[in-house]
């Protein structure tokens, strides 16, 4: 299509039905709920798992890092499932990758369950739990960056962000899960009895929450905009991996940025901050394990409002009150959990837990709208597992490492704040608001006749502003000398 013939015919809008959008947020959600329930539970057993697994090391210290360097290794295969699943994604459809990972996720963390301890195998006990969390990284590689995307590609333009927190829905209620699970087994369970058999029980539910997440998944229909795509380029060539990194240096190195400012303070509140309470602070395990139970529950309605509010605002300015307020705020709240009063560490993981919340109603939706269909899924996999890889699963050995060495409590805020002025001026400078507007490389997407009749009002070229960034169109200019 020549820039200057675009038209919009009614054939080419995408329109998308409320129902079947709330359908595959939910099928998608159960997944990334499974993702963050085997995740929150190596994360909360982490002090146990460190007992079990790494006697031989030394010093409960010491073994919490060891347990959290397996944590942060698993993540470095994350990479070769984005390569490998995001390829797949866009040359075969969406729905096929989200139904094989999510049976991945669900054998690997039933095999954790089922594992010797080192008293029984000695060293080949930490081996197999290392190969069982790479199997969860390999999966999880094409599995949270596959969800977004086709929610992203389900949803109507104007209700992305509101969908897409939808997805962070998942990930709260698998945190919610396995904490409310941990709790529930160190209540009623004594320190023998968790040690012995208790701490493999949560690992075992895995298998029937995955049968039930590809259960809905395979009654999936395919995204929308990855048909219209594969209608329009029934016999062009895809770009390759290189093309995408010629052509999309930017989107990607802000992908990155994105997506370490968000899983760095994600890992940290969600993951970190149980054995922070427990080691460092000394702050009863059951209690902490409460206090984040509840600011999770209360973080659910917090990334649905934001989401809305990004749809009506625009998803850069919520994803700035995050930035901000952490740089503003992070320190004060380390260091009122650092009194150890009860009160003060529920307010202060709350404080941190809303600002959180304005990347959990945003970055699902905005993530996706950086690419073009027909590279969406590699380059959001590729791009956002390197910097989970690099960033986010190292976070938790990064703040204990820290804590140990500084011997310093509000270090892990202090990396916040540095994390979070970084993150605030490359994504200030490079990133403009992508809410409301069609996907790049796709025509726009409703849910009412309203806005199909708005679009056919539109002005074409504003309609479809994203078609002077093509790879087509830059080779074009290249050849043109323009």
């Amino acid at each position: 299509m020549e820039q200057d013939n675009l038209t919009i015919e009614p054939g080419d809008i995408n329109v998308v039905n409320s129902k079947k959008t709330r359908k595959a947020v939910v099928a998608t959600g159960i997944g990334n709920a499974m993702e963050w329930f085997d995740f929150g539970l190596y994360a909360y057993l982490a002090v146990t798992l460190s007992e079990l697994f790494f006697t031989g090391v030394g010093n409960s210290g010491l073994q919490l890092i060891f347990t959290f360097g397996t944590f942060a290794v698993a993540f470095l295969v994350r990479p070769i499932g984005g390569i490998i699943f995001g390829r797949i994604g866009d040359l075969h459809g969406r729905k096929i990758v989200l139904s094989v990972t999510i049976i991945m996720m669900a054998f690997s963390t039933l095999i954790i369950g089922l594992l010797p301890t080192y008293e029984k195998i000695g060293v080949w006990a930490p081996i197999l739990l290392l190969l069982a969390r790479m199997i969860q990284g390999f999966s999880t590689g094409g599995e949270y960056s596959g969800a977004m995307v086709y929610i992203a590609e389900s949803s109507p333009d104007k209700k992305r962000g509101r969908w897409g927190s939808g997805l962070e829905i998942g990930t709260l209620v698998g945190y919610i899960a396995a904490s409310g699970i941990v709790t529930l087994l160190t209540v009623f369970l004594s320190d023998d009895q968790m040690n012995s058999w208790g701490w493999r029980l949560p690992f075992l539910i895995a298998a029937p929450i995955g049968l039930i997440g590809l259960y809905l998944r395979r009654h999936l229909e395919e995204s929308p905009v990855f048909e219209e795509m594969e209608q329009a380029q029934e016999d062009a060539s895809q770009p390759t991996f290189k093309d995408i990194v010629k052509h999309y240096k930017k989107d990607l190195l802000l992908s990155i940025v994105i997506v370490a400012f968000y899983n760095i303070t994600n890992y940290m509140i969600l993951s970190y901050i149980p054995s922070y309470l427990t080691e460092t602070l000394k702050i009863n395990q059951t209690a902490g394990l409460i206090i984040l139970l509840i600011v999770m529950v209360l973080m659910i309605p917090l990334a649905l409002y934001f989401g809305r509010l990004s749809d009506r605002i625009g998803n850069k300015k919520v994803v700035q009150i995050g930035l901000i307020g952490l740089l503003i705020f992070a320190i004060p709240a380390f260091w009122m959990m650092g009194t150890g009063r009860i009160g003060f560490v529920f307010v202060s993981i709350l404080l941190l837990g809303l600002f959180l919340s304005c990347y959990e109603g945003t970055v699902p939706s905005l993530l996706p709208s950086l690419f073009f269909t027909d590279v969406r899924y590699r380059a959001l996999a590729v791009s956002f597992n390197i910097s989970v890889s690099i960033f986010g699963g190292t976070t938790p050995l990064l703040a204990s490492y820290l804590v140990h060495a500084t011997n310093n409590t509000l270090s892990p805020a202090i990396y916040l704040v540095v994390v979070s002025l970084i993150g605030l001026i490359v994504f200030t400078w490079l990133f403009t608001s992508t809410s409301g507007i069609a996907l790049k490389g796709s025509y726009p997407t409703v849910d009412t006749k309203k806005d199909f009749k708005d679009v056919l009002r539109q002005d074409p070229e504003e309609a479809l502003w994203w078609k002077d960034e093509t790879i087509e169109a830059k080779e074009n200019n290249k050849t043109e000398g323009t």
